[in-house]
């Protein structure tokens, strides 16, 4: 191509080949981001790498290693389907969370006031029944639900429909009782269900103190907006999980720290009235040149200064 039609080409360019151009930068650069921070990254270079293959295959003309490639890339598509099918669900359901985009419109619930106060007491509550728990090694398993709705995890469990109080779920997790074994889901500040049974992750990098609970956690974060928190039976060391990420070794004051940054709504600020900067500075000039008249204690206080002399 000469540089006439480069130039040719630049003088035809429209704003939406421009909007085009950015959008598949935004596409590729966000996938590759995904692919980063997921277990995925190791397929996806494997992927590469096949493909690297066919490349130098057509280059050199082999026969043989073409024909094997184009049938493992005949249903190399519905494989990847497949074995990505955790990423690809999590990535569509955070995609499908349009409430965060008509918050910006319209009314959202997670700015109700009395929302927000029944999630403070909520937490409040949560960390008082985890730190009881620890001390006594009562095993506990408790999954907020944020953004992601959870009706499905709520079915397979018994509807409570309680406040939230440290009493309660200390019942519920008590050793002996029908529930104990299950997962508390906690929706907009209240109890909701208690037995609950959710997914379990499929990471194979779980310490030996680790159990059933801990997985179940990060199964629950996997594929949703959801923060579990879990208190282990064996050790009494309280943990969260969240955005298939679990952290350990946390205390009262560092879980309630943590859940009022990630759970509590966001108060919304007032919106500050916008001032021009011109008409500012015209007031701050009137009052310098042209002084408040005087009231008549001022000219009282001036009277007496003035006999005093």
């Amino acid at each position: 191509m000469s540089w006439n039609q480069i130039l040719a080409n630049f003088q035809t360019f429209k704003l939406a080949d421009l909007a085009d151009v950015l959008i598949i930068a935004a596409v590729i650069y966000l996938l590759l981001g995904f692919i980063n921070r997921t277990r995925a990254g190791q397929l996806a270079k494997g992927f590469m790498l096949i493909m690297g293959f066919y490349i130098v295959a057509g280059v050199l003309k082999m026969r043989t290693v073409l024909w094997l490639l184009n049938n493992i890339l005949s249903v190399g598509v519905l494989s990847l389907v497949i074995v990505f099918q955790p990423e690809i669900r999590r990535a569509l359901e955070k995609m499908g969370q349009t409430d965060q985009w008509a918050a910006k419109l319209f009314h959202n619930r997670h700015n109700d006031p009395s929302l927000r106060g029944r999630w403070r007491s909520a937490i409040i509550a949560i960390c008082d029944a985890a730190e009881r728990l620890s001390e006594n090694r009562t095993g506990a398993l408790i999954v907020l639900e944020r953004r992601t709705n959870l009706s499905e995890i709520v079915r397979t469990g018994t509807p409570v429909n309680s406040e939230v109080n440290p009493e309660v779920l200390g019942t519920i997790f008590y050793e002996g009782t029908p529930l104990h074994d299950g997962a508390v889901v906690i929706q907009a500040g209240m109890i909701k269900a208690a037995g609950c049974v959710l997914p379990l992750s499929n990471n194979l990098d779980f310490g030996k103190d680790m159990g059933t609970r801990h997985r179940a956690a990060l199964g629950i974060a996997e594929n949703s907006d959801a923060i579990a928190i879990v208190v282990s039976e064996e050790t009494g060391i309280i943990s969260v999980a969240k955005n298939g990420v679990l952290i350990r070794h946390f205390d009262r004051q560092a879980l309630y720290t943590r859940l009022l940054d990630d759970v509590l709504p966001k108060e919304q600020a007032p919106a500050k009235s916008k001032q021009n900067p011109a008409e500012d500075t015209w007031t701050k000039l009137k009052k310098l040149f042209n002084p408040p008249p005087e009231t008549e204690e001022h000219a009282e206080e001036k009277g007496e200064e003035a006999t005093a002399e």
